[in-house]
């Protein structure tokens, strides 16, 4: 790993595009500074829109995977609405993982956005939250346009559930969990 300037190589202040492969090295170089017990995941999104429940997908599997600390499942969502008063959840000095679903271009769906830094919730839709994170995930779910909560709605559920199950897995096997 660099030590350059106490940045990750693959994800330093730019976000940096990749394939749900390309994840295990990028959750393999946080587990090398952090041990699954000191990282918080905070997966945000809805349960009630196909494109923002990636959150809340995530999350879910998360717990499944065995990961102790995971803000915004299924049963209990992290959104726009609860975000700030889910933040006052996280215990004091926990690394956090941000995870949100985003729009994008054509050539970008599919795509995870990761950085060393923190990442804007509902900025694809114009929503006005607080930069949350340590490191961040930003996943593509579909393509940017004039409506963008329409487009959410109408997004494939099974792409956000690849999506989804793509950011688990490979973390849970950088941090050498198993379900």
């Amino acid at each position: 790993m660099s030590d350059q300037a106490g940045k990750l190589p693959m994800a330093q202040t730019a976000r940096v595009r990749m394939s749900g492969q390309e994840l295990g090295p990028f959750f393999r170089e946080i587990s090398k500074r952090h041990d699954a017990e000191d990282v918080v995941f905070l997966c945000i999104g809805t349960d009630r829109s196909t494109g923002d429940a990636l959150g809340p997908l995530t999350g879910s599997r998360l717990l499944e995977y065995g990961f102790p600390l995971v803000i915004g499942t299924l049963q209990e969502p992290c959104d726009a609405g609860n975000l700030e008063t889910r933040l006052k959840e996280i215990p004091e000095g926990k690394i956090m993982i941000a995870i949100d679903a985003c729009l994008g271009q054509p050539s970008s769906v599919g795509f995870f956005y990761t950085m060393e830094g923190p990442l804007t919730p509902a900025a694809s839709v114009g929503g006005k939250l607080p930069a949350v994170g340590q490191y961040s995930v930003a996943a593509v779910v579909n393509v940017h346009g004039p409506k963008p909560y329409w487009t959410l709605q109408v997004t494939s559920l099974y792409q956000v559930m690849q999506m989804a199950e793509q950011i688990a897995s490979q973390a849970a096997s950088a941090f050498g969990l198993r379900p």
